[in-house]
């Protein structure tokens, strides 16, 4: 009889601690926040004029759409105290074949952890620099593939390994920086995604360092920013960095301005590249987004490249057509036309490689589309 008093007593003690665990679960859910989202976007594309033969392409491209096609995780842990821990693991991919994007990278766009609160936050991992954030806003077409990318191919791939960042936003101001210890631990060829410049060298402790820092200032309908972005080169680093004593070096400033169913952007990046036999360029775009109605928004942009002490120069032009069938699922149509002066010879397209004009050659570009955000 004793024995089964002391087992039914066992089985209430237990039966209660199992509540009381089962009770604080919604607490211990409700503290941490887990996020799965992601962005599928592709099409087809037609390209002219390739080569010195000036033949013509028609493709799915492995890059961009209207933004690069990604999946990712963010999340917080509220820690009490207005301190919370973030992190974001967001890969990105081609859609055409199902890839790693970023010269293979598991979590190619962003792999970072870090701590957040009211001052701000700091975090630590591959991450933006603060020139993506700069350009956030006043370059309409952002990533697309007949954008400023397709001048500038380090804009879209504004990021960095080993990186520490700080961020904060005060009212309308926002201040941010970056700081790396090595940039690009990836070799994928002369590649923006992966220029194999590791860094973290002790004897070369210079090698391969990149630092940013943003300053920026918005309401609710307008903003203007300047962003600095400097990248040490390193032995068998891309892009004639190929030393620690070699910088390229970015200073961007732009704005934009929302109207009613408007939104106009104007910016200059300014470029020195001691990797380059033309180091010295300018960067201009101005565009404007106009919702025609609810669903449908018409967008372009104008695109100019200009290297000092050369002929070498570039202008693009840009149009974008985008219907929504829901906040998530779009379709679109793109179109761009470029022109090369002196012995450039850029394409209209980022969206693959290997589909360049001949130097001085023009290029149009058409891409009809789909995107799914979720």
């Amino acid at each position: 009889m004793k024995n089964e008093q002391k087992a039914r007593s066992a089985r209430i003690v237990l039966a209660a601690f199992a509540l009381s665990a089962l009770s604080a679960l919604p607490t211990m859910a409700s503290a941490q926040s887990v996020t799965l989202y992601g962005v599928v976007d592709t099409g087809v594309e037609y390209v002219s004029n390739i080569g010195a033969a000036k033949q013509s392409v028609v493709r799915i491209p492995n890059v961009t759409g209207t933004v690069p096609s990604r999946w990712g995780l963010r999340g917080t842990e509220d820690l009490g105290g207005g301190l919370k821990s973030v992190f974001v693991l967001e890969s990105g991919f081609a859609p055409d074949a199902g890839t790693s994007g970023q010269g293979g990278r598991l979590f190619g766009r962003q792999a970072l952890v870090g701590l957040s609160g009211d001052w701000g936050q700091i975090a630590l991992g591959r991450q933006y620099t603060m020139l993506f954030w700069a350009m956030l806003d006043p370059d309409i077409l952002g990533p697309q593939v007949y954008g400023t990318g397709s001048l500038d191919s380090y804009i879209p791939n504004a990021r960095a390994d080993n990186a520490v960042s700080y961020k904060g936003t005060f009212g309308g101001l926002t201040v941010g920086a970056t700081y790396s210890f090595g940039r690009d631990t990836v070799n994928a060829g002369p590649s923006p995604v992966g220029t194999n410049c590791a860094g973290e060298n002790p004897s070369d402790k210079s090698a391969c360092r990149e630092w940013s820092a943003l300053i920026q200032y918005a309401t609710k309908t307008w903003g203007v920013a300047a962003a600095y972005d400097s990248q040490r080169g390193g032995p068998g680093a891309f892009a004639g960095l190929t030393s620690s004593g070699l910088k390229d070096d970015r200073l961007s400033l732009n704005g934009y301005v929302l109207l009613d169913r408007t939104k106009i952007g104007l910016g200059v990046i300014r470029r020195d590249n001691e990797g380059s036999p033309t180091p010295r360029s300018e960067l201009w775009y101005g565009g404007v987004a106009y919702d025609i109605t609810p669903a449908f928004t018409l967008a372009g942009q104008v695109n100019y490249l200009k290297f000092y002490n050369s002929d070498n120069k570039a202008i693009l032009y840009a149009l974008r057509g985008t219907y929504a069938f829901s906040k998530r699922t779009s379709v679109y149509t793109t179109a761009g036309y470029i022109n090369n002066g002196g012995q450039l010879a850029l394409s209209v397209s980022s969206g693959a490689a290997g589909s360049n004009p001949q130097p001085g050659g023009s290029q149009f570009g058409v891409m009809m589309g789909v995107k799914h955000i979720f």
